[in-house]
């Protein structure tokens, strides 16, 4: 294994009744204001707003409300929240919703301690934040394991850039299954897909033989399918949600990382193709994945055999790919870029331009050239 240093920072609180054991806790190490930040009007219909609300008067706090986050946040949301944060002396964060709310409010949290622009901070200087005000995540849709890391996906629309911005990591993140009650099925599912495309993606970097963390990736997607499959079966499967919801978890506190370089080059498509799209990010890896590893089989067959007795009980690496193929169309995820909700017509011209921006990884079974990009992308078309 590679050299590593590591430290985890994010207390978790998981299972039934997990948000008063939480905030019970934890609100009384934190001032007195505190922004309670989401998405859209289904925290309000879930009954978890309410719930939220109510536990923080009860801990005395004054709530400063951040609605409206979107399901790819924008590069002005974050302005917005981070000039609400200033305005309003917010001395605590608590970001209620999925990874698109929780990596909003990670980077409005470093924004709002610097009057630096944060995007040139990072790209442009190369420097990083030293403090952000703190936050806790509460994870009503799970897949992203946004609660487990300081790292943000953002969109920066006037750039057509998504990629990620790093900011602050959670204190804390509550995982309540039920608090994923009232999410549609296709979105449990597409975000338990990007759990597993997680855990391909760093299974697929470089690593040595017999590596513990190989093995854990490994078990991590093989549960994946196992839930994904229970959830077909029975979508009010509560402890298959469970199941997920710490499965994703796993994928991303670094455990399955150290040691190792990753992959993530179908991540890195897929972001780009958000910036021009808008599309739904477990469900744009899902189209990608398989057109991606059907090119780079050769260049980790060993690793790609090891995944197909392991994951799908194959003998073979093409069987491994087929049966994960297979799988996505089992669980009703989108097959064809045709099939995902976009805000532009997905045309070969969108295409080029998507493989002539995302970033190119080169720690992965092999360097992709911007063509052979493109013609991933247009073999899912």
């Amino acid at each position: 294994m590679e050299k590593f240093t590591f430290a985890y920072p994010t207390k978790v609180y998981f299972g039934e009744g997990a948000a008063a054991e939480a905030l019970k806790q934890e609100l009384p190490k934190v001032g007195k204001t505190v922004m309670l930040a989401y998405g859209g009007g289904s925290l309000k219909k879930s009954g978890v707003y309410d719930e939220l609300k109510k536990l923080l008067a009860e801990a005395g706090k004054e709530v400063v409300d951040f609605s409206g986050i979107m399901p790819n946040p924008t590069y002005a949301k974050v302005q917005e929240g981070a000039k609400l944060v200033k305005e309003r002396h917010v001395d605590f964060i608590l970001a209620a919703g999925g990874g698109s709310v929780i990596d909003c409010c990670k980077v409005i949290s470093v924004q709002a301690m610097t009057e630096e622009d944060i995007w040139d901070m990072e790209y442009r200087s190369g420097s990083f934040p030293a403090a952000g005000v703190p936050m806790g995540a509460v994870v009503t849709a799970s897949g992203t394991g946004a609660e487990m890391n300081a790292g943000a996906v953002i969109t920066y629309e006037e750039k057509l850039w998504k990629d990620p911005i790093f900011g602050t990591a959670a204190a804390f993140a509550i995982l309540d299954p039920a608090y994923t009650a009232t999410v549609p099925p296709m979105q449990v599912l597409s975000g338990a897909f990007d759990t597993l495309s997680h855990a391909m993606e760093t299974y697929l970097g470089k690593s040595d033989a017999d590596n513990v963390s190989d093995d854990v990736a490994l078990a991590i997607m093989r549960n994946t399918v196992v839930n994904m499959r229970r959830l077909l079966k029975n979508i009010n499967d509560m402890q298959a949600r469970g199941n997920l919801m710490w499965d994703s978890a796993m994928a991303e506190n670094g455990i399955l990382k150290v040691g190792r370089l990753t992959d993530f080059q179908a991540h890195q498509i897929e972001h780009q193709l958000g910036a021009y799209t808008d599309c739904n990010h477990g469900q744009g890896l899902a189209v990608i994945h398989p057109a991606y590893y059907r090119r780079i089989l050769k260049d980790a067959e060993e690793k790609f055999t090891r995944f197909a007795k392991e994951v799908f009980g194959k003998d073979t690496a093409e069987e491994g790919l087929e049966a994960l193929t297979a799988f996505i169309a089992e669980c009703g995820l989108p097959t064809k870029l045709g099939q995902l909700k976009s805000k532009v017509e997905i045309t070969p011209e969108v295409l080029r331009k998507v493989a002539d921006t995302c970033n190119i990884i080169k720690c992965g079974p092999r360097e992709l050239s911007r063509d052979e990009i493109y013609d991933i992308l247009l073999e899912c078309r």
